[in-house]
């Protein structure tokens, strides 16, 4: 077994954060489970010596200190942050309302932000740890209706966290940015996903379209989030995890496919591109 780690995972009362918090405790690690009802997690991951079970909403910057506090208060540190949580505000951007929007960065982005905020002077302190976000291939490619939000959200992602490696290396710290593709979480359930009020009518088929589709992949998403859980304690026990990990062959897909269309994209204009510097530089 590798060396017991203590896990601090959001969102860990249901979908992908209850699978990851379960192969992390079966790895023999300590987790630290939140959720927005503490009381759920409970519900799925029954009683543990290991399992710390704490009330979070990570939009709430008051509510993130206290938890990260009682995780260090009840094990004394924090080596694997898991930024998790999330929610799935889908529509066409015109109908999207802008407190639906502005909903989706907070818990997506600022979520992530708020947790790596306070997390990191105790990592600093131990002059280590990991800091894993949950991303998607939303934030490599956001080709596809219904997604402005949820995109902006996790392109955010893949930038803050792209940033901060550099910054946090000295101390020990690593970043990770996991990009799974459709996985069987909940993300798709009423639960998760919010359906913006249809208002243009111009979008009236596309919308009745896209809807239906997103409604009938629900639980019938390929990937397994149970090994995607796995993968993931499998690579955080590693040296030096991955900067990126692209989860699920369709995943993989997406990426080679977006590297191909932004080399394109660069090679297209190429000679009006070298043409822009100033004459004397």
């Amino acid at each position: 077994m590798s060396e017991k780690k203590v896990w601090f995972i959001t969102g860990a009362g249901r979908g992908l954060g209850v699978d990851i918090a379960k192969a992390a405790l079966a790895a023999g690690h300590a987790v630290v489970a939140t959720a927005r009802n503490a009381d759920s997690i409970a519900a799925v991951l029954g009683e543990h010596d290991d399992l710390l079970a704490v009330q979070l909403d990570v939009t709430d910057t008051a509510e993130a200190e206290k938890a990260v506090q009682a995780a260090v208060d009840r094990f004394g540190r924090i080596d694997v942050l898991v930024n998790n949580a999330g929610s799935f505000k889908a529509g066409f951007f015109e109908e999207i309302s802008p407190e639906d929007f502005r909903s989706q960065i907070e818990t997506t982005l600022f979520g992530p932000v708020n947790l790596t905020r306070v997390a990191l002077p105790v990592m600093r302190a131990q002059r280590s740890g990991l800091v894993m976000t949950i991303s998607s291939t939303a934030g490599i490619s956001a080709a596809g209706d219904f997604m402005t939000a949820y995109a902006a959200s996790k392109f955010g992602v893949e930038g803050f966290m792209e940033s901060l490696t550099s910054e946090v290396a000295p101390f020990g710290i690593r970043t990770m940015v996991v990009e799974p593709g459709f996985f069987r979480t909940e993300l798709l359930s009423p639960q998760s996903t919010q359906y913006a009020v249809p208002s243009i009518e111009d979008y009236a088929d596309r919308t009745a379209a896209t809807v239906a589709a997103w409604q009938g992949m629900d639980g019938q998403q390929g990937g397994d989030p149970a090994k995607l859980a796995d993968a993931l304690v499998q690579l955080a026990g590693q040296g030096e995890p991955p900067l990126r990990f692209v989860a699920g062959t369709d995943a993989m897909e997406a990426v080679e496919t977006k590297a191909k269309l932004l080399l394109a994209q660069a090679d297209a204009h190429r000679e009006l591109s070298a043409t822009l510097a100033h004459h004397d530089a």
